[in-house]
């Protein structure tokens, strides 16, 4: 595995993001690719979000992802064709690859010209097919047309593969009350929502950092941005509205406004560290790895101290020469 390819299995590995991340590489420059070209092999990768949904199509739905992730295609689309809903849907017509899922997600674009879903999936089959082209197209449209969505998310990783998959996630240095913490994930979202509705600064910053982890990246930096905006001199929020603005079509907006608080701010922890966090989506482990140190000198036993040193331990000798 190569230097970038480490680093970025690392990232996924103590960010805990979503397993199954397949970077295709994928570049915009590319040229069609006739029809008569060979397939690639397998399936294209599926990848359907329920959020905190629990109920039973969304537990269905996650059911037949894992049997799909297994191989197992005709279980999962028997489990897929029970349902009518768009990600049903989208299941069915990949599980029966390549039989007729490229035109039945042309046809589930038609109906849901606007949905990210669709656009990431059908891409990704253009991809299989080696219509490379088409499928940037694709996916650029989940970007553009549901940019607050999982799917959009999952599309940049595809359209931007120098970068780690995903996006990097705000840690606050402060923990939720733990009324908030024992709640199941859909009630702790609702309990989130109302509190961020009141108008704390901490009450903002912990429901943006929950609906970056359900995948809504949008929502998310407008809830980091009111904290900012209600305490100007609280770093934790001035770091939370420079995350949330990290775009890898357009990383500057988040390094422009990042880097300048090493001196606004220059013993706070949160700073240091996720200023190593973005280095690191960017794969620049040198500074990475001294912006993480510098971080865990600040105190190595706070969460975000811990989180920094299991960061380095990971990465070992990677990026240093």
């Amino acid at each position: 595995m190569s230097s970038r390819g480490r680093v970025f299995a690392i990232v996924l590995l103590v960010a805990a993001v979503a397993a199954g991340v397949v970077v295709v590489g994928v570049l915009a420059t590319r040229g069609h690719v006739p029809a008569t070209a060979k397939p690639r092999s397998g399936h294209p990768s599926l990848t359907i979000y329920t959020g905190v949904r629990t109920d039973a199509e969304a537990r269905a739905l996650n059911r037949a992802q894992r049997l799909y992730a297994a191989k197992q295609y005709s279980a999962a689309a028997k489990i897929f064709n029970r349902y009518d809903s768009v990600e049903a849907q989208v299941g069915s017509a990949l599980a029966a690859w390549p039989s007729g899922t490229v035109d039945r997600l042309l046809e589930l674009q038609a109906d849901h010209p606007k949905s990210a879903l669709v656009a990431l999936h059908l891409g990704l089959a253009l991809y299989w097919e080696r219509h490379d082209s088409d499928a940037v197209s694709a996916w650029q449209a989940a970007v553009r047309d549901q940019p607050d969505t999982p799917y959009a998310v999952r599309a940049g990783d595809f359209l931007h593969p120098q970068f780690a998959p995903g996006l990097p996630q705000f840690v606050p240095s402060f923990q939720p009350p733990l009324a908030i913490r024992v709640l199941p994930a859909d009630r702790r979202l609702a309990a989130l929502r109302r509190a961020a509705a009141g108008g704390g600064t901490h009450a903002k910053l912990l429901y943006g950092v929950m609906l970056q982890q359900v995948g809504m990246p949008v929502s998310a930096e407008r809830e980091f941005a009111a904290a900012a905006k209600l305490a100007p001199n609280d770093p934790d929020a001035r770091v939370a509205a420079a995350v949330g603005r990290f775009d890898k079509a357009n990383p500057a907006k988040a390094f422009g406004t990042l880097g300048p608080l090493t001196r606004v701010f220059p013993h706070a922890q949160t700073v240091r560290f996720h200023l190593g966090v973005l280095l690191l989506w960017s794969a620049q482990l040198k500074e990475a790895r001294k912006q993480l140190t510098l971080a865990r000198s600040e105190d190595r036993g706070s969460t975000l101290g811990r989180q920094a040193e299991q960061y380095l331990q990971a990465l070992g000798g990677v990026g240093t020469g």
